[in-house]
């Protein structure tokens, strides 16, 4: 996919991620290796109560960001294809708020594509997310994982 093609694409979706769709994006005769990350909500010991969280963005950057990001990876991998698509809005738990679907000639390719768009997700895409508790409560948590303050550009 050219970048052209990239800076048509959209990136963020308010609807369930389906994988069907992205993985049909990577496949390719060519792509001997397919992997999938879903990313999903969790509720675990350490989430006290999570029911779902709000993932919010201003959207134009985060699009670009994408833009930019794909493009990286694909000088990294050239021969790889490469989809993601992220959720916004309320997603309950055990729903995907991320999917990424990277193929390529060799496995070793697609997982190391596919390790790389999500661990760049995470460090350079301005996604914020809020938790929705189980008591009612509401707390933001930065993209480590921390709880934070509300960002003041939401």
């Amino acid at each position: 996919m050219r970048n052209a093609e990239l800076n048509d694409m959209s990136y963020l979706t308010r609807t369930p991620i389906s994988l069907d769709l992205l993985v049909a994006e990577v496949s390719s005769p060519a792509c001997g290796g397919a992997c999938v990350f879903l990313g999903t909500v969790r509720n675990g010991p350490d989430e006290q109560g999570v029911t779902a969280i709000e993932y919010s963005a201003y959207e134009e950057m985060v699009e670009a960001e994408f833009v930019r990001l794909l493009t990286d990876a694909r000088a990294r991998w050239p021969e790889a294809r490469i989809a993601v698509r992220h959720r916004l809005g309320t997603i309950p738990v055990g729903e995907a708020s991320i999917a990424i679907a990277a193929a390529a000639p060799h496995r070793a390719q697609a997982f190391e594509a596919c390790r790389y768009v999500i661990e760049e997700v995470k460090r350079r895409v301005p996604v914020w997310k809020k938790e929705l508790r189980v008591d009612g409560s509401e707390v933001w948590v930065d993209p480590s994982g921390r709880p934070t303050a509300r960002p003041s550009h939401v």
